[in-house]
């Protein structure tokens, strides 16, 4: 209450004391709120510059909505008040950015938008620098109120970089003329298309050369400052000049000034000149020019210290390929991907399998790369890249033998990559008969030696080479007897695994009813795939995050970003008639577990905007950190999530899987009153457009604060085609995700298991089994839910044992859980005890779902 009063005084430190006190330590929801705005607006409108610009601060830092709601209309009369001096101008416009970043519905735009636009001429240059990124933020939001700013900005611009540094001598930073003001203003124009007037564009062309020639200039100090300063000019120009596209001149020239920091000794210069390239890359204008430094690129990613500078020269790499250096640049990644960080392992096989497939004239060239890739990094080729290959091979008749004669021989290696030996196991059971001619590798040979590798696949790999046996018999009859032995072992009729054992039970009895046409009918060859899109593009896509891959077309990205299509990358779309029966399990979607070979590109029309929270994939979050949460015709929400005590990261991915732009795109958190307290979640500001195609992430900073039950809500909103989607997802934020996992030995356990006897703390459920009652999955769930799964605790070895500690804020509750499992029954008995009985009983909930 002091601090309030002191807001009264008439005394600038007295006054200055109580604002501090309030922008510090004061809530947004605290009962003196009423009282600070009526003191607040007393000073705004004393005229007092030093008043204003004290309450002007404590607006800004407290920034809550209901300061927002009772100022946001006043401040914009002081901005553009005639009136008005200039250092509360800037304080103002500074505010009132603030004010938009925390309550965007509140800031009315009205007639002040034009009149803050004229703030670009102001004489004084702090609210310019001020007015600039107030309108920067205005302009991405609504570009048309603010179009008139860009000839402003231009203006403004040009008279920086032709003074002289002694010009501007107050904002002059070590010889750099206001490069912060350059910086921002270069920032807004790339808010708008080039300018149509041809005078305006000329001298924006004059501004942007005149900034490239000062780069070429000997330094005016040694100083670290003044590099710094002239290239962040630098690089936002480049950035201007690569979005609008238009002028092959500057585009090459700004290529020629990236390529010379390529070898810069500051690693912050290298990464950032590959980045730029990586962008210039998909330019028709300069490609070729990108091309010229492939050497420079290759040399970096052999000799880089920096393991995000290695990153950026891959993706230029991939950016830079096309059809006269393909085979170089996938000869090189191939060469580095054996040493190259695990981190980006995934990635460098993705863009591998992409630029073979893409560029491959020679399609035996793929199959080689391919089987290399699997050879070299078999741990990080995904289900997409050899369902793919797979794909491929079966499309087109011409590599058909040669691939089965490669898998062939690439599967006699004593040790094989599990991928390889499924890719051996379809393709020879699809076409083993053309290189049965041969004794080398006769029908009874290519059997053996993909039944010597059964014993060490997992079941997924068996159930496909029980397949691969079956079409053996449709293509070799001279080996049904062997493989109907093998079916008919115990190992495989009393397989504990129901897919297998229930594969072989149906095969063995197809095999010996069925007579020839059935079986030649029943397991004829794969008819060919639907063209489509490569689901390797789609995953990589998916993976880059909020950052576009480079355009993959062979036609390159023309005016404006705008794509021009050559016929020959039209595809159809239409499902195969074919009635066939895909024993291999290899449909054009074959994941059970991702649906990522679905096109995320084909345009759909816009389905009605959402109402209702959807919860559909929210129980599947509860033993698993990453996934796919949310799905429709226009957008995929993909989730990745990380938890370390009480705190945890989540990264939201938003793909737009249409090929128009998500306009106005907004995303935000809420939570239920009881939830605020108990949960603190903090997400990151989103760019409000996501081109066609693209993916962006934003991070959610969360903080448990106390042990709760209810879920945190994600609200999206977008313009699709002019009309507004409104989606709403629960977010898989659950108690159990606080988890730190506790080793303990058998004594430790079962004391701590009588110390929590209370009735209270203890809280058993006895319930059906909804899955197939697998122990190693059950053993999956129970580590994915957490706890350290404990071996050897329970007397009975069919029952599973765990401990942890969920951590909060405010407190550590211990957890000590017990799963009986009765196969006879098919039911379970969960019996969890903690120090707390409302943890207790959230956790039996969560987790007797999973079962």
């Amino acid at each position: 209450m002091e601090a309030v009063n002191l807001l009264s005084s008439n005394k600038y430190t007295e006054k200055q004391i109580g604002y501090l006190f309030i922008s510090v330590l004061v809530n947004s929801n605290s009962d003196l709120i009423r009282l600070i705005n009526n003191g607040i607006k007393n000073d705004l409108a004393s005229r007092n510059p030093t008043f204003m610009n004290l309450a002007l601060h404590c607006i800004a830092n407290v920034g809550s909505r209901e300061m927002a709601e009772a100022f946001a209309s006043e401040i914009p009369r002081v901005l553009v008040a005639g009136d008005t001096m200039d250092s509360v101008k800037q304080s103002a416009a500074l505010c009132l950015l603030r004010l938009n970043r925390t309550s965007p519905d509140l800031v009315p735009m009205g007639e002040w938008t034009t009149r803050v636009v004229h703030l670009l001429n102001d004489q004084h240059l702090g609210v310019v620098t001020a007015a600039t990124s107030l309108i920067t933020t205005l302009a991405q939001k609504n570009p048309d109120d603010f179009k008139t700013s860009v000839s402003l900005a231009v203006a403004r611009l040009s008279r920086i970089v032709t003074s002289a540094s002694i010009d501007l001598q107050d904002y002059t930073y070590y010889f750099v003329a206001a490069p912060w003001l350059s910086v921002k203003l270069l920032r807004l124009l790339q808010c708008y298309p080039p300018p149509e007037d041809a005078a305006l564009r000329s001298r924006l062309t004059e501004c942007l050369e005149t900034i490239l020639n000062k780069a070429q200039e000997p330094p005016k100090s040694k100083k670290v400052q003044h590099s710094n300063a002239k290239n962040a000019v630098l690089f936002e120009a480049i950035a201007l000049i690569i979005h609008h596209d238009r002028q092959p001149t500057l585009l090459v020239r700004a290529c020629n000034q990236l390529g010379q920091f390529l070898q810069h000794r500051e690693t912050n210069l290298r990464y950032l000149a590959l980045e730029s390239m990586c962008t210039l890359a998909s330019s028709e204008f300069s490609h070729e020019a990108v091309k010229t430094h492939m050497e420079t690129v290759i040399n970096a990613l052999k000799t880089e210290r920096d393991v995000s500078v290695r990153q950026r020269a891959v993706d230029l790499l991939y950016a830079m390929c096309d059809r006269s250096n393909a085979k170089q640049i996938v000869a090189e990644m191939l060469s580095y991907l054996e040493t190259a960080d695990y981190s980006i392992r995934e990635e460098i096989v993705l863009k591998v399998a992409i630029l073979a497939e893409k560029y491959a004239v020679d399609y035996t060239w793929y199959v080689d790369t391919i089987l290399n890739l699997i050879r070299i990094a078999g741990d990080y080729v995904s289900e997409e890249v050899w369902y793919r290959v797979i794909q491929i091979v079966i499309n087109r008749d011409d590599v058909q033998g040669y691939a089965a004669k490669t898998v062939f021989e690439a599967l006699q290696a004593p040790a094989c990559h599990e991928n390889l030996v499924k890719v051996g196991g379809y393709i020879l059971g699809e076409f083993g008969n053309l290189i049965a001619g041969d004794s080398r590798s006769s029908p009874l040979v290519q059997f053996n030696l993909l039944h010597s590798k059964f014993h060490l696949c997992s079941v997924p790999t068996r159930a496909l080479l029980l397949s691969a046996y079956i079409k053996f018999i449709n293509l070799f009859p001279e080996v049904k007897a062997t493989i109907q032995d093998v079916l008919r072992s115990d190992s495989q009729l009393r397989n504990a695994d129901v897919e297998l054992q229930q594969r072989a039970v149906e095969y063995l009895r197809l095999s010996c009813i069925a007579s020839t046409d059935i079986l030649a009918t029943v397991l004829e060859e794969m008819p060919p795939f639907p063209e489509r899109e490569s689901s390797i593009l789609a995953k990589l896509k998916k993976k880059k995050g909020p950052g576009k891959l480079p355009d993959m077309d062979d036609s390159r990205r023309s005016v404006n970003g705008s794509t021009e299509h050559s016929e020959n990358t039209d595809t159809t779309n239409k499902s195969s008639t074919h009635s066939f029966t895909d024993v291999l399990n290899l449909n054009p979607a074959p994941s059970s577990g991702a649906n990522l070979l679905i096109d995320v590109f084909s345009e759909s029309s816009a389905p009605a905007a959402a109402t209702d929270v959807s919860e559909e994939n929210f129980p599947r979050f509860v033993c698993k950190n990453n996934g796919v949460i949310y799905e429709n015709q226009l957008l995929q929400i993909g989730l990745k999530s990380e938890y370390r005590q009480n705190l945890g990261r989540m990264y939201v991915f938003y793909g737009n899987k249409t090929s128009t732009q998500f306009l106005s795109f907004s995303s935000s958190v809420s939570s239920s009153d009881a939830l605020k307290s108990q949960l603190n979640v903090h997400s990151k500001a989103v760019d409000p457009v996501i081109e066609g195609g693209a993916q962006m992430q934003q991070i959610l900073n969360i903080e448990c604060v106390s042990d709760f039950s209810d879920a945190p809500v994600l609200n999206i909103q977008f313009r699709y085609g002019g009309a507004l989607q409104n989606i709403a997802v629960k977010l898989p934020v659950m108690l159990n995700k606080f988890f730190q996992p506790t080793e303990m030995m058998s004594q430790d356990f079962f004391q701590r298991w009588k110390q929590l006897g209370a009735p209270q703390q203890e809280v058993q459920k006895i319930f059906k089994a909804k899955h197939p009652m697998d122990t190693e999955v059950a053993k999956a769930k129970i580590l994915g839910f957490g706890v350290a799964l404990l071996d050897g605790v329970d007397p009975n070895p069919a029952n599973f044992v765990g401990a942890g500690v969920v951590h909060t804020k405010t407190t550590q509750v211990g957890c000590l859980l017990r799963l009986e499992p009765n196969m006879q029954a098919q039911m379970y008995r969960l019996t969890l005890r903690t120090s707390r009985d409302s943890v207790s009983q959230r956790l039996c909930e969560l987790l007797s779902e999973q079962f």
